[in-house]
């Protein structure tokens, strides 16, 4: 508290919350400069007030005895794990840092690799890594969802979750497909209960019942990792029946442009190119053919009057073979049969059959038309938009399988032929979606791009549209730590963090000298198959030094993963910091504009915690890197909040982090000089900007010449060419040329070839997980899925005294017919086994649960010790972890060499791919969760616990530590 304040003083400061990911408007409410309470701020475009038990619990956050307040260094001659360490000075840990750093970046940037788990700064992290020089850069995605970004934004130029959703405002039919209940949990609770309220019908497809598809009107079991199989079956009916929007496709997509079918070509499975239509944008070029019904010829795509044929089989008076590719996709689903999938997902093929007639009949007889003229990119005037009420919703679900890109596509297509992408009732985008397919912004494609002392070369991350954008050396082999953008994971726009520790350990494809990681707990639940990772951090070569040489930590809490760090920097709480949730990275912005927000400190920081953010700021400076410091080597920034202020993305463009109050004195928005009062204008308005467009501007912005104008001259968008859907993606199809050895330039090595010409496929299909084809499915015939609860996110909960109450420990949820033919009791111990490993752990009967899979909640299972948690706490007695059943390699080849665990195009990581086996534990076992490992010492500058303070209540005392 001030002293110059009265004691009894209350005040209410608003910021946004950061106990998931959603990004909700809260109010601090505080006494004498304590937390008593959180809620929802009203005034919040996004959660309009609502807020859940995360967001109300963040108080005990804030005051955790598990927080780090101290920079430690491990003890000389400690070993890793042992939690040994010493507390030191920032200056030291400065100094420390930028002797290294600057010493690695003089020689070898690539030896520095900096990975983040689930950050919000990613703009700012990945400017870091650029500056520094190195390749070795990524945040989560390529762990939790990068098949659903990649899959969505490389088919229809926008995606699920920030980037875009369900208008539930005017569906009529709901699909949501493997999400779990925390994504999105306010907004999307909000939605589903208007949605009920107003009528709508809402099925849930997912192998489990929780969460918001306990409130499904229908819940359709399907056996996990077989989405696919369902959507291409889905797709199969639509066509069939005749039920899909054919006005749609023909304008809006590339299902009638002509695709050259002359096997013998090197051109075979590309699009056709009108060479008498000039070339516009040589990025994105619109130079294509449609076969006109009318005319009975060859024309060039979206010429007037011409009506493209979708199905045939045609020759071009050159006597090429050419087919639409709406013609070529019909012919791809013709063998995806319901009676087909209805063996491979578990579910009916009369139920396939009556969802597929349900989804087209309303999209079909159920239009909805909304009084809004609009002008399209090719000069069309319309009057209204109209919408076909029919909207989706997926996430990990579908993404976290190595069939997930090729799944995420099919479902993609699907909501395409419904033709619900960007119009009312469906499918909408969010700014800054969408965005050309595939984006600009393209990695670096040549080892040459990474210099002593030298900015990288290109973006740390990036979309390649073509076999020559991979970042690979002259024999075709990664030139990142993690494989990334290399032919093993072409389009790994995220990057695969599940990878860096298991490569660097190897030394494949070459050693490294420091990992710095933020916010990311890779000794526990973020890694799979835990126990070996753990070992890897402390293993050693043959000179007695660690394989991985330096790790730098940098997290709140005492986590699994603090034990194995040489260096603990101590992170603030969100409460403590500034942050922006930024057009630049991952903003918060609604269907009918922009929208970004701010945390500002709400209280100061613990003990000597700073803001990671603060960090980066000062090694930048330190470190003299370029955008980051002036020409006489000068700090250019105070410090974060003036870095934002200050920021633009290039010498006058007037963009920056935050899109609000920008120009001298606040009067504009979207781009515009720095302001110096930015910070405070964000504070007096809630914390939160938000934009809104024009409603001509609001949809069909795929084509919608006004918004793409708009976007342009605001620099969301390089260019303003329509971004028509890709049915059939001549990007894959580029990838498998290459592989076919058709195409000149980069060429993937031939132990690779199979592989990318069997997953690189135009037209999405279906195959078993990766690990499936290559494991014993009879000796392990259950699927084995994880998934977060509602009132838990990762694993920063576990200590949390209020979600404590909700969740202490797991169980694996069983089907009870399931657990009985095994024999195994409700409550019962038993043990889960996979071929990478096993858990022992509680049985819990669900008939929630399709029955040939289990499932349990993820992280809650803790490490004894980790979190600050007391000796003998329920999470690491009876708590369990999963990902000791997963494994981020596949099975060795033949001759040895090993392969990801993920997704062949995305490397997205295959983390719900395990097969398990179940049975009862012995009567005369420990009733004790297992593995178990040495119980951690807390480390130095945490907090004793406090008995009184975890039985805190809004309006009682904190109290002393009793």
């Amino acid at each position: 508290m001030n002293k110059a304040e009265p004691a009894g003083t209350t005040e209410v400061k608003c910021t946004t919350c950061y106990m998931c990911a959603c990004r909700c408007g809260v109010r601090v409410h505080l006494r004498d400069g304590e937390v008593r309470y959180i809620d929802g701020n009203p005034d919040h475009p996004l959660n309009q007030g609502v807020i859940c038990a995360k967001g109300a619990s963040g108080a005990m956050k804030q005051y955790s005895p598990a927080r780090l307040t101290k920079p430690l260094l491990r003890k000389p001659g400690a070993e890793r794990g042992a939690s040994e360490f010493t507390e030191i000075s920032w200056e030291q840990a400065y100094a420390l840092l930028t002797e290294r750093l600057a010493k690695i970046r003089a020689t070898d940037p690539r030896k520095f690799a900096l990975f983040t788990g689930r950050d919000q700064m990613q703009a700012l992290t990945g400017l870091f890594a650029r500056q520094f020089g190195t390749p070795n850069y990524a945040a989560h995605g390529g762990f939790c969802s990068v098949n659903m970004a990649a899959g969505m934004i490389y088919t229809i130029g926008g995606s699920f979750w920030e980037f875009g959703g369900p208008d539930l405002d005017r569906a009529k039919l709901f699909i949501m497909l493997g999400t779990a209940e925390d994504h999105h949990s306010n907004p999307m609770k909000i939605a589903l209960s208007k949605f009920k309220r107003n009528g709508g019908k809402f099925i849930s497809i997912n192998p489990i019942r929780t969460g918001y598809s306990a409130i499904a009107d229908e819940w359709v079991p399907i056996k996990p990792g077989t989405d696919g199989a369902l959507l291409l079956a889905l797709i199969h009916e639509i066509i069939a029946l005749g039920l899909y929007d054919r006005e749609f496709l023909v304008r809006y997509t590339n299902a009638g442009q002509l695709i050259n079918q002359d096997s013998a070509s090197d051109d075979f499975g590309l699009f056709v190119e009108d060479e008498s239509t000039e070339v516009v944008n040589p990025m994105f070029p619109q130079n294509k053919l449609w076969w006109d019904r009318l005319s009975k010829q060859a024309v060039p795509t979206h010429t007037e009057g011409a009506d493209p044929h979708l199905l045939g089989n045609f020759t071009l008076p050159d006597g090429t073979a050419v087919a639409p590719a709406f013609e070529l996709l019909k012919e791809r689903v013709k063998r995806y049969t319901p009676e087909w999938a209805a063996g491979v997902t578990g579910i009916s093929a009369a139920c396939i059959r009556r969802l597929a007639n349900e989804m087209g009949v309303i999209a079909r007889d159920q239009k909805i038309e909304l009084q809004i003229p609009w002008t399209d990119s090719w000069g069309r005037e319309h009057k209204t938009v109209t919408g076909n009420p029919v909207a989706f919703h997926a996430m990990r679900g579908l993404a976290a399988h190595s069939n997930g890109f090729q799944t995420t596509r099919a479902l993609a297509i699907l909501m395409s032929l419904l033709g619900t992408i960007d119009r009312p009732g469906g499918f909408r985008h969010k700014a800054p979606f969408p965005r050309a397919i595939p984006p600009s912004a393209k990695p670096p494609n040549s080892p040459s791009a990474v210099q002593p002392d030298t900015p990288l070369g290109g973006l740390p991350l990036g979309w390649p549209g073509d076999p020559n954008d991979l970042f690979v050396d002259d024999a075709g082999e990664p030139v990142r730590i993690d494989k990334g953008f290399s032919w093993e994971h072409p389009l790994s726009v995220h990057g695969l963090m599940h990878n860096v520790i298991t490569n660097a350990w190897r030394g494949d494809p070459y050693p490294i000298d420091t990992l710095l990681i933020f916010m990311a707990n890779m000794a526990w639940n973020s890694s799979m198959n835990t126990s070996e990772v753990r070992q890897m951090l402390n293993d050693k070569d043959d000179n007695g030094e660690y394989k991985i040489p330096f790790l730098v930590v940098c997290d709140a809490f005492q986590s699994e993963t603090t034990a194995f760090a040489d260096l603990i920097l101590p992170d603030t709480t969100y409460l403590e910091r500034h942050d922006v949730m930024s057009m630049l990275d991952r903003p918060i912005s609604e269907f009918d504009g922009p929208v970004d927000a701010v945390r500002i400190p709400v209280l100061p920081p613990t003990g000597d915690a700073r803001p990671f953010q603060e960090v980066l700021i000062e090694l930048a400076g330190r470190l003299n890197l370029p955008a980051f410091t002036k020409p006489d080597g000068s700090r250019k920034f105070r410090d974060y909040p003036d870095f934002i202020v200050n920021y633009e993305t290039e010498p006058g463009s007037g963009i920056g982090f935050l899109a609000g109050w920008r120009g001298r004195g606040g009067e504009k928005s979207m781009k515009g000089e720095p302001n110096p009062k930015q910070w405070e204008m964000y504070a007096k308005n809630g914390c939160v900007f938000h934009h809104k467009m024009p409603p001509s501007y609001s949809y069909m912005r795929n084509w919608n010449k006004g918004y793409m104008e708009w976007a342009q001259r605001m620099r969301i968008r390089r260019f303003a060419d329509p971004i028509l859907i890709h049915i059939y993606s001549d990007v894959m199809q580029k990838f498998r040329l290459a592989a076919q050895g058709k195409r000149a330039g980069k060429q993937p090595p031939e132990r690779l070839r199979a592989r990318i010409e069997t997953y690189f496929d135009p037209l999405p299909f279906y195959y078993e997980p990766l690990e499936v084809q290559s494991g014993d499915t009879s000796k392990y015939p259950l699927n084995a899925v994880t998934q977060r609860p509602m009132a838990m996110y990762h694993s920063w909960d576990a200590q949390n005294a209020w979600l404590r109450q909700i969740h202490t420990h797991n169980y694996l949820f069983v089907n009870p017919l399931l657990a009985q033919a095994n024999g195994i009791s409700d409550g019962g111990w038993m043990w889960v086994e996979s071929m990478w490993g096993k858990v022992r752990c509680m049985c819990r009967y669900s008939e929630a649960v399709e029955p040939g899979t289990v499932w349990t909640w993820n992280a809650i299972g803790k490490a004894a010790g980790a979190w600050h948690l007391e000796q003998g706490a329920n999470e690491s007695q009876k708590g369990f972890l999963l990902n000791h059943l997963i494994s981020e390699e596949l099975p060795p080849a033949a001759d040895g060499s090993r392969l990801s665990n993920s997704d062949p195009v995305t490397g997205q990581a295959g983390w719900y791919d395990v097969r398990v086996r179940i049975y009862p534990a012995g009567a005369d076992e420990p009733k004790q969760t297992w593995p178990q490992f040495a119980t951690m010492p807390a480390l130095p500058g945490t907090s004793t616990i406090k008995r009184v303070w975890m039985a805190y209540k809004a309006g009682g005392t904190q109290g002393g530590n009793k």
